[in-house]
């Protein structure tokens, strides 16, 4: 399936709106505008395999630009806008961008990038949305090119970067298949066939669309017929609001989301119709159980949630009653045999922790690469078994087959011998009425290497003290081993998270280790 096939059924139907202006997007609009891209992108010389970067916000150009890429058989790189110029760059050459797109609204950093000339490897640069010096206007440069197909269409595809949580963003490159542009893939399957998206979907994307989940996710429900609704910035109220007049029957989430939904007044929760979710689909990050115990008595048995990477190696599922069944599961795997591993790669016994690694279905389907990283594609794979790889994390499976994500392999905290994964705190102090944020880090101790310590966001700055540091501390330690909890806690306005929900915890690990000019982005 794809849009054009709907242009033709349903050209009038909305393909997408967005939520803050009302501005909607018919299938037939979509179709014209996107083979338009796709005649421009040819237009500039680039061909099957090449590449583009888009760097804007969420705005209603957003889709048509990545269904033109897509039609043209291109990779297209959607960048992060909270990025820094000399970021962006290194993601637009690393990626090869020949186009790159951005909009006036984010005018200050695109200027930066012309001016500061970081942009030398692309070939035209387009601004959407009005003028910008070193740019050309985006519209007037589109309605130059017809709006039929292009005579070579065949599917191209994102490549998207890691969010840069633990180092430099690398980028997670699938090969082309060659296909037509409306051939299904796998996405597709596990939408129609889990999650019931079709024709008469209305889907709730809150997040970026530089993100991979809803990008894909949303360009999915494009693809089954279904409308979007984009949020151009989340705002808990607001999306309680999009859901009742658009009456939403699916979502996707992270969980930081959920905590500040839940964080309102109860009247204002209460306030809004949301009976007309039949799917709220949470991943990115681990929920915390109370978190996800609140959601399903406010919203009943529609919360649903994944465990998946970019990289596409494995998909692991479950429903709210399969969750209630097991607290804190993430699924059982609907994509790749789940293996647990222990640093020498040896698989581990049921219910103890490891490094996670997804066998493939298929041994001789290819493999995801890192772009340009050889080194961190080797890191992915399994020491012994060529077809294992892991994103990363540690978990565990129960003797139902039952995933259980532990934390990220790079946060684990080491404390005199002993492994402490920090999730398990912030887990705890998230859910504190006067917390809003919580990062958990090892800082250096020197007898036993490192030592637990918490950053707090308060709800209200005015709480941030000794009183809220040694209450905060016993509230942990209520219902956690006094090891695994912080000997200390440092309180900042703001933590810096992204925002579809990852914390850049790197960033402040490392001002704690020595490197004081780690910046936030």
């Amino acid at each position: 399936m794809h849009p054009h096939v709907h242009a033709a059924a349903t050209p009038d139907k909305p393909a997408y709106i967005m939520g803050a202006t009302g501005e909607t997007v018919t299938f037939k609009e979509l179709d014209a505008r996107s083979n338009q891209v796709a005649h421009l992108l040819r237009d500039a010389g680039l061909k099957t395999g090449d590449a583009i970067a888009i760097f804007m916000e969420n705005n209603a150009r957003y889709y048509e630009i990545c269904w033109g890429a897509q039609r043209a058989g291109l990779y297209y790189t959607c960048i992060s806008s909270r990025l820094t110029a000399g970021e962006v760059a290194y993601i637009a050459a690393d990626c090869g961008a020949k186009v790159f797109f951005t909009s006036t609204g984010v005018a200050a950093t695109a200027e930066e990038l012309v001016r500061d000339n970081h942009l030398p490897g692309v070939a035209r640069k387009y601004v959407v949305g009005g003028t910008l010096a070193g740019y050309e206007a985006y519209e007037a440069a589109r309605d130059k090119f017809p709006t039929t197909p292009i005579a070579d269409q065949t599917a191209g595809t994102d490549m998207l970067y890691s969010s840069g949580t633990t180092g430099r963003p690398k980028g997670v490159k699938l090969p082309l298949t060659g296909a037509a542009i409306d051939e299904p893939n796998a996405l597709v399957g596990l939408a129609a066939l889990l999650y019931g998206i079709d024709d008469k979907t209305v889907y709730l994307s809150p997040a970026p669309l530089y993100h991979a989940a809803p990008l894909r996710w949303s360009m999915t429900v494009q693809r089954l017929g279904g409308t979007v609704v984009v949020m151009e910035h989340f705002d808990a109220e607001e999306s309680l609001k999009l859901i009742e007049k658009y009456k939403a029957t699916h979502s996707q989430w992270v969980p930081t989301m959920f905590v500040r939904m839940l964080k309102m007044p109860e009247e204002v929760r209460k306030k809004y119709d949301v009976s007309s979710m039949k799917v709220a689909i949470h991943a990115a990050a681990p929920c915390p159980v109370p978190v996800k115990e609140q959601m399903i008595e406010w919203w009943g048995p529609v919360i649903y949630e994944y465990y998946a990477g970019s990289e596409g190696n494995g998909f692991t599922a479950l429903n709210s009653e399969e969750w209630l069944a097991h607290k804190g599961s993430v699924g059982k795997p609907l994509m790749g045999k789940v293996h647990v591993c222990d640093e020498e790669g040896n698989e581990l016994p049921l219910g103890e922790a490891g490094t996670i690694y997804f066998e493939a279905d298929d041994p001789n389907a290819p493999m995801f690469q890192y772009y340009n990283d050889p080194k961190k594609t080797q890191e992915s794979r399994h020491p012994a078994h060529k077809h294992w790889s892991t994103l990363g994390d540690i978990g565990k499976v129960d003797a139902d087959g039952f995933l259980y994500l532990t934390d990220r392999k790079a946060f684990m905290i080491i404390s005199g011998g002993v492994n402490i994964y920090p999730q398990e705190a912030e887990n705890i102090l998230v859910m504190h009425p006067k917390v809003a944020d919580v990062a958990v880090i090892g800082v250096p101790n020197e007898d036993f290497g490192e030592e637990v310590k918490a950053i707090v966001q308060p709800a209200n700055w005015s709480d941030a003290g000794p009183a809220l540091e040694a209450e905060l501390m016993e509230f942990c330690k209520q219902q956690l081993s006094a090891i695994k909890c912080p000997r200390s806690i440092d309180f900042e306005e703001e933590l810096p998270r992204h925002p579809t929900g990852k914390l850049y915890k790197r960033l402040i690990r490392d001002r704690y280790w020595g490197n004081r000019d780690s910046k936030i982005v």
